[in-house]
């Protein structure tokens, strides 16, 4: 709520260090454990001189860190306290335990606030139904198997994990199976460049064609970037085309297999 003139003091309780008087001096500095202070006004104020409260605005004033008492002081006074009442809009330090979930203000904790390596966020996505391509030597997206991920902070990695149950079209000579990762439309997590071989996530072979394959998505990625972010998994053969979360050929029998093919993504502070 708003206030007409300074607003109410609240909290924050300091005894101030003792100060040791001088011969016919007036004016001396506050501090708190070495630290100067300064009171808002003299009323926030509990003075002890030579064991007498002091009153407040006629005894002594404030300005700063700085007390002066309206006479000067001589040798033998003493200053038993000076006890400030509080500041404006300064709690002090809470106690342990008292801060709950509800006192905290939304988007108030960011990751540069937590220890590095921790997981702020987690998104999944996991396609259970059966996706084909018959042409060979091409890069599919896997439709349904994509995941998207707003990192809070530029300074986040993001660690994708996942896997791919993919096999050939149909069973027969030997047969390769190849995965790509990308980030929207940019390749990420591939193998080094090496003259014609081609580079990939990673790969499964058959060498007759009949076995489908489980093959695993690890990945950290470091985008350095808090926008949203669209993880997608691209698969390709190279003899005829390629069956994702089915068996080669795909019969209608016990021994052929139907699977689950997932990709999760997981913030981690930087």
């Amino acid at each position: 709520m708003a206030y007409i003139g300074r607003e109410p003091q609240i909290g924050n309780f300091q005894v101030c260090d003792a100060i040791s008087t001088v011969n016919n001096q007036a004016a001396y500095t506050m501090q708190v454990g070495g630290v100067n202070v300064s009171p808002e006004t003299a009323n926030h104020m509990l003075v002890s001189l030579n064991g007498i409260l002091q009153a407040p605005t006629s005894s002594f004033t404030v300005s700063g860190s700085t007390i002066t008492f309206a006479s000067n002081l001589v040798t033998g006074d003493v200053i038993d306290f000076i006890q400030i009442l509080g500041s404006v809009l300064d709690l002090g330090v809470p106690s342990d335990a008292t801060v709950s979930t509800a006192k905290i203000v939304d988007g108030a904790v960011t990751s540069a606030k937590l220890s590095a390596g921790k997981v702020l966020q987690v998104v999944s996505t996991t396609k259970t139904d059966v996706f084909t391509a018959a042409a060979t030597d091409t890069w599919h997206d896997v439709t349904g198997l994509t995941a998207t991920i707003t990192p809070s902070s530029t300074s986040s990695k993001i660690l994708v994990t996942g896997h791919v149950m993919g096999s050939s079209q149909n069973a027969g000579a030997a047969r390769r199976f190849y995965v790509l990762l990308l980030r929207g439309s940019t390749v990420v997590g591939q193998g080094d460049a090496s003259s014609s071989r081609l580079r990939v996530h990673n790969s499964s072979y058959s060498d007759d064609g009949a076995n489908n394959a489980t093959i695993p998505i690890n990945f950290l990625d470091t985008p350095s970037s808090t926008s949203a972010l669209t993880y997608k998994i691209q698969v390709r053969d190279d003899t005829d085309g390629v069956r994702v979360n089915a068996a080669p050929g795909d019969s209608d029998s016990d021994t052929y297999a139907r699977a689950v093919s997932t990709i999760t993504l997981m913030e981690v502070a930087g």
